[in-house]
């Protein structure tokens, strides 16, 4: 498995007409937006600076603290933050759904700021948020010190986990649909940054990211016939055609595979039904060695169990399911 994976870098590197990305620095990944496998990447576990690539877990931790039309009144701290603005002014109302899509399509840092004092009655306050959510969703290579993504130190994480960022919050169906604006109008007149998300290359969703420290950082979330997966580089100048090419291949060489049906199943005496499908992306070439365990709650009165999916030995996905 191992060999394959190497394989297939090499192969796109030398159709790409990119250099090879070996140093630290630099980092990529692609994972099944269905369940966070990883199916592509280089240095993906790489702790490193993701810029404003910060906010996608951001605007994630408002949306599940506030209400889309709560107000929030502009601080002087806020307003005069410095990097990416939407020029907020001191002592101004504007609505979370405003701030939010300057977050995302702008990536305003006055917008990160405002919302953290509003959300965790200080910065501070709502850092400690953001690293309790990610610590609630085992991202183990993420540590933020600020929901801006600004330089410091000891803000970190690595492309997987960034990219288990934007597949978690494209299931908040709220993140999804300002994530995926490309055009915003109230008041004034925002188009997203995300280049791709203007063509018609299934880039449906993302963020990008600058700083001197960190370089250029994208993600984007690509939906292709019934194939959706998240592409994640970390310091690489020539993202855009990276994150094509990477679409691309993925595209022309990985197929939507169901691995298990939903239904009723029988096992060790147990009647299991499965409410929604296994599935995920796999190489035309690749032939995983699948194991499938069920644990079953031992609470009294309780029918419900979690079917796990190993592949290879390594867990790619998991279920709730119906016990009988």
């Amino acid at each position: 498995m191992k060999k394959w994976f190497v394989s297939i870098v090499v192969m796109f590197v030398f159709l790409s007409g990119s250099s090879q990305i070996q140093a630290a620095s630099n980092s990529y990944v692609v994972i099944d937006a269905e369940n966070g496998r990883t199916l592509m990447g280089v240095n993906e576990h790489a702790r490193l600076p993701i810029a404003s690539l910060t906010k996608i877990w951001t605007a994630l931790v408002v949306l599940e603290n506030s209400e889309l039309t709560d107000e929030v009144v502009i601080s002087k701290e806020a307003s005069l933050v410095e990097g990416s603005s939407i020029y907020l002014l001191e002592n101004e109302t504007y609505t979370i759904d405003y701030l939010l899509h300057g977050l995302m399509m702008q990536s305003g840092n006055d917008a990160a700021t405002a919302l953290a004092e509003h959300i965790g009655g200080s910065v501070e306050g709502f850092v400690q948020l953001m690293n309790e959510k990610a610590e609630l969703y085992q991202l183990h290579e993420t540590t933020f010190t600020n929901p801006t993504g600004l330089h410091n130190e000891a803000h970190l994480s690595s492309a997987y986990d960034t990219a288990k960022m934007l597949q978690i919050a494209m299931m908040n169906p709220q993140f999804r649909k300002i994530a995926s604006t490309q055009n915003f109008s109230d008041g004034r007149q925002w188009k997203n940054k995300h280049r791709l998300m203007h063509e018609k290359i299934g880039a449906i969703a993302g963020k990008t990211g600058y700083t001197k420290v960190a370089g250029r950082t994208l993600a984007t979330f690509f939906e292709r016939e019934q194939k959706s997966f998240v592409v994640v580089t970390i310091n690489e100048g020539n993202d855009w055609n990276i994150h094509r090419n990477l679409a691309d291949f993925i595209d022309n060489n990985f197929e939507q595979q169901t691995i298990v049906k939903k239904g009723k199943y029988n096992a060790n005496g147990l009647a299991i039904e499965l409410d929604e499908p296994f599935q995920m992306l796999l190489h035309k070439k690749e032939r995983p060695n699948f194991e499938h365990i069920v644990k079953v709650s031992r609470l009294k009165g309780s029918n419900r169990g979690v079917w796990l999916l190993y592949a290879d030995e390594m867990l790619v996905s998991s279920k709730l399911v119906t016990v009988k």
